[in-house]
């Protein structure tokens, strides 16, 4: 009965240390801010909502972005893509029907390589969208 009690304590005691453990320890930390790094140079391509314009989502998370990432190579450390669903502010209307952004670590290293590309991925445009893209290049700051 002692060895039961001891051990059940003992249980009970992991189960508590490992439930009340921070949720920003220093693995997460560094999980999170893999993407975060202050630095990294990210590159949003923004396509603008308006009636009447046409958007193949699927063909460009399966093709579009794959494609353009792949000739980025080990300068990239991650792509994102948003799809619009409502402005901030109500009874206003979608500012952007799709974002896609590239997370990279050098910006030279980056227009290096999409320049030889350039009229590949814009002629893949016609492939899911009618919409000029705008785009900004930007550093993340935090």
């Amino acid at each position: 009965m002692k060895n039961k009690l001891i051990v059940s304590l003992l249980l009970l005691t992991l189960c508590y240390t490992g439930l009340s453990q921070d949720i920003s320890s220093p693995t997460i930390k560094n999980h999170s801010s893999a993407v975060t790094v202050k630095g990294l140079i990210k590159v949003s391509i923004m396509y603008p909502f308006s009636e009447n314009t046409d958007f193949d989502m699927e063909y460009y998370e399966t093709k579009h972005m794959p494609m353009v990432a792949g000739y980025l190579g080990s300068n990239l450390v991650k792509y994102t893509i948003e799809k619009g669903l409502a402005s901030g502010i109500p009874n206003t209307p979608l500012p952007f029907i799709a974002i896609g952004s590239f997370y990279v670590k050098n910006l030279k290293e980056y227009q290096a390589s999409i320049g030889p590309n350039i009229e590949t991925i814009r002629s893949d445009f016609s492939n899911y969208t009618d919409i000029r893209p705008v785009i900004l290049v930007s550093e993340i700051l935090k």
